[in-house]
C-alpha cells in the first residue's frame, strides 16, 4: 500500500508526464547518500535541466520493492527505466522480459536482453590511481581500505587500490575491512567510523572508503583523528576540506544522463579511457596533492590508458594477485 501511495503521489506531482517519461530507481541508501545513488540523481537532474522535461523516480526502502517499482513504472509507460546498482539486476531482467517494447538500463550489472543496456565500470583502474595517491601521501607507509557490502564488485575496488598503493610504494602495507555482508552495510556510518578508528590505531593514516553512505562515518572519523580519507563515486572532496585527499569518481551521473537520452542495448564498459572513472582534484584538496604526486598519478593514468600498465580486475582474474 505504501508503495502504491508513493507512486500515486509521484504521478500527481508530475501530472504533465508524457507516456515516454524516463524513470530512475535508486537502491538502498537513498538518492541523497552523497555517493553512488546521488551521482545517479545528479545525472537525472542534469537531463531535466537541459530538456525541461520531468522524470519519475523511486527510492528503494526494502528489497521487495525493486521489482514492484519497475513493474509499476513500466505499466504507466515510463521509458526508459534505469535501475541503480547490481542488486537490481534480477528484478530488472524479470520486468524487461515482460515489457519487451520498453527500454531499460542497469548500472553495475549485466542483463543480456535486447531491450536492456548494461553499464559497468572499470573501478579497478580509478582505484589504482587513488591507491597511488594514498601511498604517496602516507607518512607511515600504512594505508587502509573500508568497503561496504562484501561482494566481488567492492573487492574490485580494493584490488585496484592495493595495486596502486604498491606501485607507488612497493613496501606499503594495506589494511582492509568490509562493513558487512548484507545491504545494510551501505548505510552504517557508525560501523564505518568504528572500522576507521581501528585502522588509524594500527598506524594507517590514509583510508579509502568504497561503502556508500557508510563512508560518511569514515570521513568524519578521519577528520576527528587528523588523518586523510578518500571518497568514492561522487566527488566528496567538499565534505571535509583539508582531510579529504581525493575521491575516486565513478561517473554514474553520465551513465544515467546518457541512458535518459537514448538507451543502447548491450554492455557499455567505462574506464579511464572512456572518462568513466578518475580521481578528483579541485580547490578542496588542491593543498593536499603536491605537483609531484599529481605528475606521478597522471603518468600512471596515461600508462593504464595506453595499456602499458595492466591493472588486475578482481572479477575476471578470480582474485587479486
Amino acid at each position: 500500500m505504501l508503495l502504491k501511495t508513493t507512486f500515486v503521489a509521484a504521478l500527481v506531482a508530475n501530472a504533465s508526464l508524457t507516456q515516454a517519461a524516463p524513470a530512475v530507481i535508486y537502491d538502498l541508501g537513498g538518492k541523497f547518500d552523497k555517493s553512488f545513488n546521488q551521482a545517479a540523481y545528479d545525472g537525472a537532474e542534469r537531463w531535466k535541466k537541459e530538456t525541461g522535461k520531468p522524470y519519475l523516480e523511486f527510492e528503494i526502502a526494502n528489497p521487495t520493492q525493486r521489482e514492484q517499482a519497475k513493474r509499476r513504472m513500466a505499466d504507466r509507460g515510463a521509458d526508459p527505466i534505469v535501475g541503480i546498482g547490481f542488486s537490481q539486476g534480477t528484478s530488472l531482467e524479470k520486468v524487461a522480459k515482460d515489457f519487451p517494447k520498453t527500454k531499460f538500463a542497469i548500472i553495475d550489472s549485466v542483463v543480456k536482453l535486447p531491450n536492456v543496456q548494461s553499464v559497468v565500470f572499470k573501478e579497478h583502474e580509478g582505484s589504482f590511481l587513488v591507491g597511488m595517491m594514498a601511498a604517496l601521501a602516507s607518512k607511515s607507509g600504512k594505508v587502509g581500505f573500508i568497503g561496504g557490502m562484501d561482494i566481488p564488485l567492492i573487492r574490485r575496488f580494493q584490488c585496484g587500490y592495493e595495486q596502486g598503493a604498491r606501485y607507488a610504494n612497493p613496501s606499503a602495507q594495506v589494511s582492509a575491512n568490509m562493513t558487512g555482508t548484507t545491504p545494510a552495510a551501505w548505510n552504517d556510518p557508525a560501523r564505518g567510523a568504528e572500522l576507521a578508528k581501528a585502522q588509524f590505531a594500527s598506524g594507517v593514516d590514509v583510508v579509502f572508503a568504497a561503502a556508500g553512505g557508510t563512508g560518511i562515518g569514515i570521513y568524519q572519523a578521519a577528520k576527528d583523528a587528523g588523518k586523510l580519507a578518500i571518497g568514492v563515486d561522487s566527488n566528496q572532496n567538499h565534505l571535509h576540506p583539508g582531510t579529504m585527499l581525493t575521491s575516486m569518481v565513478k561517473r554514474v551521473d553520465v551513465a544515467v544522463y546518457n541512458a535518459f537520452k537514448a538507451v543502447t542495448p548491450g554492455v557499455t564498459s567505462l574506464g579511464l579511457k572512456e572518462g568513466g572513472v578518475d580521481y578528483a582534484l579541485d580547490d578542496n584538496n588542491a593543498k593536499l596533492v603536491t605537483a609531484d604526486m599529481k605528475a606521478k598519478v597522471d603518468a600512471a593514468k596515461a600508462d593504464i590508458i595506453s595499456g602499458k600498465i595492466k591493472v588486475i580486475d578482481y572479477m575476471t582474474a578470480n582474485g587479486c594477485k
